[in-house]
């Protein structure tokens, strides 16, 4: 078994990375080498920004190439509820946001020609039990009618053409897809290299100086940048001058399994949809095929960073639920375990805006493969004087008592456990 993202194991490798010294000065650096980053660096050189990318490891290596490999419509909160809190429109346009990140993604996929298995799939929201059906239904007269066609329930008694599992029905969401995130992310930074953005891998930023206006000196391990704009892509980072956002994001462990390749056989008894799979517990699970025919199999798992034992000791837990999810699988071979960290906001709603003059794209709470690529968009065209209808920039307070290591996390994992338990 391999500790390592079955995505970046199966990539190819990326060979656009710039090999001359950094410039002295630039229209736009991007800090952060993930999907948000790579996304807006294209942008802005289509638009004839000059544009310097700073990624501290390999582009793709952290949140943008440890996912679930789901490209999702639909917000993951309760619609009601959150138009209550906010405003219908308001809600509105959060979860239409969602479903233009889906075509964002395929767009680029078309233009930029990337081979990274895009397919349509749908997401099957899985009721895990009988009362959960009855929620699913309440969400899909919410939204079906005027917010997202989409959308079809899956009762119980049609099932078997979709899953053979223990679960009691679904809410398909028909516009979803998914895609080889490892392709992707090499595919989308050879595209802005191709039109020339300068991406340097291993130069993690170590200052910013604000100089007027935007304007900010931006020190590195290889020299420093004047630049005009600065955008921070940089999801959850713990390392260098971001205690602001630091403090407004929570790092979630996350964990994914991937098993050995299956028979075909195998596959049609146990996932003849094919779908993007999320059941419909609070700390539940997610799965789909890799386009290879293994299953990926993930989920919070602990309430724990992610570390080569830490995701050990997930991966055994997660393959004792997918066993116990599906008994056909308890011989199968799992050929790879790695975790990863979500940047979850306190809501667990994205941020997109600026914060003294620094541009950013963050907090994408567990749903960063669409919204990452789509935000990364947007952030360039405001950068391009071209502000976007984007609902993103909203207060974003401090999490109270969070200054360091997320010391909450297990009583977090405790409260929404028991919850499961009682719902």
């Amino acid at each position: 078994m391999k500790l390592q993202s079955y995505w970046l194991d199966t990539a190819p490798s990326f060979d656009g990375a710039a090999i001359t010294p950094l410039p002295t000065e630039v229209d736009v650096v991007v800090v952060g080498g993930g999907f948000t980053g790579l996304s807006a660096a294209l942008r802005l050189r289509q638009q004839n920004r000059s544009v310097v990318v700073l990624e501290a490891d390999r582009v793709i290596g952290e949140a943008s190439g440890r996912n679930g490999g789901q490209c999702n419509g639909g917000l993951a909160h309760d619609f009601a509820a959150l138009a209550a809190e906010i405003g219908r429109e308001r809600a509105r346009a959060m979860y239409q946001s969602y479903l233009d990140a889906v075509e964002t993604v395929a767009s680029i996929v078309a233009e930029q020609h990337i081979d990274c298995d895009f397919t349509r799939c749908g997401k099957l929201k899985l009721a895990a039990k009988p009362e959960h059906y009855g929620k699913l239904e309440q969400v899909y007269r919410e939204l079906a009618a005027e917010i997202d066609p989409h959308l079809e329930m899956v009762p119980a008694q049609e099932m078997g053409s979709e899953i053979n599992g223990p679960f009691f029905g679904g809410l398909l969401q028909k516009n979803s897809a998914q895609l080889h995130v490892g392709k992707f992310g090499v595919g989308l930074a050879h595209a802005a290299a191709r039109l020339g953005a300068q991406i340097h891998e291993y130069t993690p930023l170590t200052g910013l100086r604000q100089i007027a206006g935007q304007a900010y000196e931006v020190q590195t391990s290889k020299g420093n940048i004047k630049a005009s704009q600065v955008l921070l892509a940089t999801g959850g980072c713990a390392t260098g001058p971001l205690a602001y956002f630091r403090r407004r994001l929570i790092p979630v462990g996350s964990f994914i399994i991937v098993t050995e390749v299956l028979p075909q056989s195998l596959i049609d008894q146990l996932f003849p949809g094919g779908r993007n799979y999320v059941t419909s517990k609070n700390i539940g699970n997610y799965f789909r095929l890799t386009p290879d025919n293994r299953l990926l199999f993930g989920g919070r798992a602990r309430f724990a960073m992610s570390n080569p034992r830490s995701d050990e000791k997930s991966g055994v837990i997660l393959r004792a639920a997918m066993v116990a999810m599906f008994p056909a699988l308890r011989e199968v071979r799992i050929d790879y375990c790695w975790g990863g960290s979500v940047d979850m906001s306190a809501d667990r709603l994205p941020r997109a805006g600026q914060h003294k003059g620094l541009f950013y794209a963050l907090g994408y709470s567990g749903h960063g493969v669409q919204m990452s690529v789509h935000l990364g968009q947007q952030m360039a065209n405001t950068l391009c004087g071209k502000p976007s209808l984007q609902p993103w920039e909203n207060a974003w307070p401090p999490i109270p008592g969070h200054v360091g290591k997320p010391w909450f996390l297990p009583l977090v994992g405790a409260y929404y456990t028991l919850r499961d338990k009682l719902s």
